[in-house]
């Protein structure tokens, strides 16, 4: 990225994002289509361009966005699915292995110095709800649908979900949507507070750029010092409760409920849990 108050300049060192700078708006879209599932890789892609950017002082405000049907639709845990593949790492030392980094990483993504707007136009689910609340602020599309449906999988929560989802919509209702597992809309989440706006179809862009211009009118310096207050200690936070939530995951991904959870998922219906 160079000169951002210039024309639109792209950086296409990536595999899978495309980042864009103009006018000191920096876009990073993610381009796994159609969901957007992530793994260690995207991860610590987004984070090298949340680096970078935080390295450019032509860039102020970052705006976090994705190709295809879904924002992202969670984690790849190595075949090509979403949360919750039976795939190899799919067990308590794969979520050591895997998992363990893929948070190491995902850590990274709180310690960036300039704002991030999520513009999100489709489902956010497990760890891509997750992903979604890295930003400061959220702004959706009709069709954006949210879910930590951790305990449908059989699972705890991860990717610092503990943590960030209280921070947004408080401790009760967070509570709410991680032990129901439910899925809610976009008129839902901006009701929590979980989303700042709800765009008119087909202008979700423009009202995330608005946003992201905005702020990057005032001084930057300014703006990150006051970015830094508000968000003191989070990023320790979250270190610490993934630390917890991986060794919850751990144990859990190896019992029954969590491969009927997996099951039931995959066939989109209800999971006939034993607790064992």
């Amino acid at each position: 990225m160079s000169n951002g108050k210039s024309g639109t300049t792209a950086q296409n060192k990536y595999a899978d994002i495309e980042v864009t700078l103009k006018d000191f708006v920096a876009v990073i879209e993610i381009q796994r289509p159609p969901y957007n599932f992530f793994d260690l890789s995207l991860i610590q892609q987004i984070a090298d361009a949340l680096d970078h950017a935080d390295n450019n002082p032509q860039c102020r405000v970052v705006v976090l966005t994705s190709a295809g049907t879904a924002f992202c639709a969670g984690a790849n845990f190595g075949s090509g699915q979403s949360d919750g593949d039976q795939s190899p790492e799919f067990t308590e030392d794969g979520f050591q292995n895997t998992t363990g980094k893929l948070y190491s990483e995902a850590i990274r993504l709180f310690k960036n110095k300039k704002p991030i707007i999520a513009a999100i136009h489709g489902p956010a689910i497990g760890g891509g709800f997750g992903l979604a609340c890295v930003a400061d602020f959220r702004i959706a599309s009709p069709k954006a649908r949210f879910a930590a449906n951790f305990v449908k999988l059989g699972l705890h929560q991860g990717f610092g979900i503990s943590v960030t989802l209280p921070r947004l919509i408080g401790h009760h209702n967070a509570a709410k949507l991680l032990l129901s597992g439910r899925r809610i809309n976009a008129e839902e989440a901006l009701s929590l507070g979980l989303v700042d706006e709800v765009a008119a179809e087909g202008e979700l862009h423009s009202a995330a750029i608005k946003l992201a211009s905005e702020l990057a009118e005032n001084a930057p310096l300014a703006m990150q010092s006051v970015r830094a207050t508000m968000r003191q200690g989070l990023a320790d936070a979250v270190a610490n409760a993934t630390v917890h939530e991986l060794a919850e995951q751990q144990w859990l991904s190896a019992t029954e409920d969590a491969y009927e959870g997996i099951r039931a998922v995959s066939e989109r219906g209800p999971g006939r849990f034993k607790g064992k």
